[in-house]
């Protein structure tokens, strides 16, 4: 096999993909002790075994650490220094801490510990060197995650790696079913997030594969398996008259959010699961016998279907305005682990019709994805999120945004996409800052509180709401803070002087270039100058 990689790393769990360019197909790449085989079955008679990780570690009491499925033999899964989740814990920029002994320890540091011991293994067990590693993100994914992966790259000596989407990299994945000349729907449903993307496969005589995707529309929704685990927990503790806060609940609260996601697995192929929890200490069990027909009720009550179908018609809308409407999608490609649960694929089948829903690879399909896309298959995007620059609103006394870039503009631009006049804020003033944010769409469920599940610096389980604060911090960035843009004036400017004559634009790496012209010396003060990396 070739060294290039496609990494899905996953909020549940990891998948290793590596591509073979003499068989011009990527396969899944096991890794002994930290992989485990897991056959799934796909809503009819056929079934398959595959390899993954799960996204789990454990720093034990000594200088040692488990990984993956290391933890789940050992049964670790549950205990306070397990760290689990950690991709949405780092996608939504948690500064929640474990305590491991005398020291504490973020997810941003157990995360890169994780992948930092796959990529290892993946460079000694293929003998990498200087092949790039492609890693996937959500459609949401903002520039903080971004760059925490590439220093995760960097720190385990693979300084070349790409970005792709994980819906797009779905839609490589499925491999002999997606055709040059049709329009894909894929339909990823994981552990963390519900991200849904129309996609049209185009011809191309430079693209390996002869095949390049093109972005119509994304749409997604804050719901995944790590979600739906939660609404169980909270079904549980309600049907039993019991609190989260309550001592003795706390003390099994890992135990009992476990027993909930493996009662969630085992209702995809049972019509019924039992949920049991045992305080150690007293011996009394807290637990709960769950239908089918009840968890499809608690996934209703949430709107979770709900919210499926909005995103389904959310991507389709977008995807409309450039031309592709539902009729011209041709198949709809499932993955994620949370796509094989029976009602989500009954909701998909009902919009779309059963013969034209596929759920072939929901595990591996991304990562076999981005091993393709690193080989030299390319994409087609638009800007995922808006851009905007933040001022002092002097009606309003506070801070106010004006878009440079909205979500979905297309790149490069051959023409400016924005055009501003700065101003002085004071009398003698030299340096005229632009401060730049990006600005994600909120992602809460429709019609209801933001909810969240977390755990304390003790290691219970705790379903919190989020407040208004910090729902804009994760989707008011400012991005350009430690690289701040100044337009210097020589002479010094005036307060309110129409002072510069601004224009951006985005290159093809989508980078947001800005061009600045003095309006007293009329010189040229920068010209087209990167500013900062688009998403």
């Amino acid at each position: 096999m070739s060294g290039r990689l496609g990494i899905d790393f996953g909020t549940s769990n990891t998948v290793v993909a590596a591509w073979d360019a003499i068989r011009e197909v990527a396969e899944p790449v096991h890794v002994p002790e930290y992989g485990r085989q897991l056959t799934y079955h796909r809503g009819n008679d056929e079934s398959e075994t595959i390899s993954i990780i799960p996204s789990l570690i454990h720093y034990a009491a000594v200088d040692q650490r488990w990984l993956g499925n290391q933890v789940r033999v050992q049964n670790l899964v549950e205990s306070d220094r397990t760290f689990r989740w950690m991709k949405r814990y780092i996608s939504n920029r948690s500064p929640v801490k474990q305590i491991l002994g005398d020291s504490q320890l973020s997810h941003f540091d157990a995360g890169r510990d994780f992948l930092s011991a796959i990529l290892a293994f993946a460079a000694a067990e293929l003998q990498i060197q200087e092949e790039e590693v492609a890693f996937t993100v959500p459609v949401e994914a903002y520039e903080h995650y971004e760059n925490w992966l590439a220093d995760v790259a960097d720190d385990a000596g693979m300084p070349r790696m790409r970005l792709i989407d994980e819906p797009s990299a779905a839609a490589l994945g499925y491999g002999a079913h997606v055709q040059p000349g049709n329009v894909y729907l894929v339909f990823d449903f994981g552990g963390g997030t519900l991200d849904v993307v129309v996609v049209l496969i185009e011809e191309s005589e430079t693209a390996a594969l002869g095949r390049r995707c093109r972005v119509l529309g994304k749409a997604g929704a804050s719901v995944g398996g790590m979600t739906i685990d939660q609404y169980i927990y909270q079904a549980v503790l309600e049907e039993n008259d019991r609190s989260d806060s309550e001592d003795d609940v706390r003390q099994i609260s890992r135990t009992l959010l476990a027993e909930c996601e493996r009662a969630k697995e085992h209702l995809s192929a049972h019509p019924r699961a039992e949920i049991a929890a045992m305080n150690p200490d007293t011996g009394a069990i807290l637990g709960l016998e769950l239908t089918r027909s009840r968890f499809e009720e608690i996934l209703d009550e949430h709107n979770v279907l709900t919210e499926i179908d909005r995103s389904i018609r959310s991507a389709i809308n977008a995807s409309r305005e450039r031309g592709y409407a539902e009729e011209h999608i041709h198949t709809v490609l499932m993955v994620g682990g949370s796509s094989l649960i029976p009602c989500v694929r009954r909701t998909v089948q009902r919009i779309f019709g059963r013969d034209r829903v596929r759920l072939d690879r929901p595990l591996d399909a991304v990562a076999r994805g981005a091993a393709a896309f690193v080989s030299g298959v390319d994409f087609y995007d638009h800007i995922q999120h808006s851009y905007a620059i933040r001022y002092i609103d002097p009606k309003k006394g506070d801070y106010a945004y004006r878009e440079l870039v909205p979500r979905g503009t297309p790149y490069p631009s051959r023409d400016p996409v924005a055009r501003m006049t700065v101003k002085g804020s004071f009398d003698g003033q030299t340096q005229l800052g632009i401060a730049i944010y990006e600005m994600g769409a909120t992602r809460q469920l429709h019609g209801q509180r933001p909810m969240e599940l977390v755990f304390d610096p003790s290691g219970a389980a705790r379903v919190m709401q989020v407040s208004a604060d910090e729902q804009e911090r994760r989707t008011h960035f400012w991005i350009n803070e430690k690289n701040p843009t100044f337009l210097l004036a020589d002479p010094p400017a005036k307060q309110g002087e129409a002072r510069f004559d601004v224009e951006f634009g985005i290159d093809g790496n989508k980078r947001l270039l800005i061009t600045a012209r003095d309006t007293i010396s009329r010189s040229l003060a920068l010209k087209d100058v990167p500013v900062v990396k688009l998403t």
